[in-house]
């Protein structure tokens, strides 16, 4: 992936219950017969948890690409694309959409199709499936789980982290799933994937120092959505050819904030977040495409 000029904090976050989630997962995959890996479609590649494959090894798995209402819908089609190319289902998806549970329980039943029928043909009867939704925190997963179920069951907060236990959830008749707390690796071997994940919201702000990010935030966007940051904040176009900091400045006192920067960082990262700067995607698939290519070279 391309990585954007300048210097920025090192970010970790590992709490404990997340460790032992971990454990617990690897204990029960047994007892499911497919996972669903739950990333955030802005970021499809960084909201992934590489410790996961390790995890949930060759147990089938449909790929949700959440928030995709606020993506890149053409990065989003690319990124399907090069799930599928994995052998992973795929849906690009809103949780709080009411056709979501629908398109869930289709790409379940596609995906276990052929062990259903081979099943039938060994005489076992055909019984709810059995499923883990895993992905880290603040992708949307205890919305999707309610949404699925039909009623708030899952705890769901704004801050991520919230959902601590596990427990069994049917969906109606034809689904039972297991929920996970979400799970974040503990060190980010590449600390681009932790600027994108704090400026989604993925960490804890209070871990951050939200000016970093805020920069990290302004320059993805002159460099990706030329324009947007101008049109948003009643700039003109060229001021967005100025440095990072000085862009920042401009852009508190068009807040009216004068020089308080922390403010202004803090209600930037939360209107990228809302969309209010247009759908975006941090992750861009043409880039992985190209690096694949490079390594296959190699």
């Amino acid at each position: 992936m391309g990585t954007l000029g300048g210097t920025y904090m090192a970010i970790q976050w590992f709490p404990g219950h997340m460790a032992k989630a971990r454990r617990e997962v690897g204990e029960k995959i047994k007892f499911v017969d497919l996972v669903f890996e739950l990333v955030d479609a802005r970021l499809p590649l960084s909201s992934r948890n590489p410790m996961l494959d390790q995890i949930v090894q060759h147990k089938p798995r449909v790929v949700l690409l959440n928030k995709a209402d606020l993506a890149d819908e053409s990065q989003t089609r690319k990124w399907q694309a090069y799930f599928e190319s994995l052998g992973y289902e795929t849906l690009a998806c809103n949780a709080k959409e009411t056709n979501t549970t629908k398109a869930v329980l289709a790409k379940a039943k596609r995906t276990l199709k052929e062990k259903r029928a081979r099943d039938l043909e060994r005489g076992i009867q055909a019984r709810a499936i059995r499923a883990m939704v895993l992905g880290i925190p603040n992708v949307g997963k205890s919305t999707i789980m309610n949404r699925l179920v039909g009623k708030k069951i899952a705890q769901t907060g704004n801050k991520p982290g919230v959902t601590k236990g596990q427990q069994w959830l049917r969906v109606g008749n034809e689904l039972e799933l297991l929920d996970t707390p979400g799970i974040l690796w503990p060190k980010f071997e590449d600390q681009e994937i932790g600027k994108k994940l704090a400026l989604t919201g993925a960490i804890k702000d209070q871990l951050l120092h939200l000016d970093d990010i805020a920069l990290y935030g302004l320059e993805f966007f002159t460099t990706y959505y030329p324009g947007r940051i101008s049109q948003r904040y009643g700039l003109k176009i060229e001021d967005e050819q100025l440095p990072v900091p000085d862009l920042l400045m401009s852009v508190t006192k068009k807040m009216g904030l004068r020089e308080d920067y922390e403010r202004a960082s803090e209600r930037f990262l939360l209107e990228v977040r809302q969309g209010k700067l247009g759908r975006f995607t941090l992750d861009r698939a043409d880039e992985q495409e190209s690096e694949s290519h490079d390594e296959a070279i190699d």
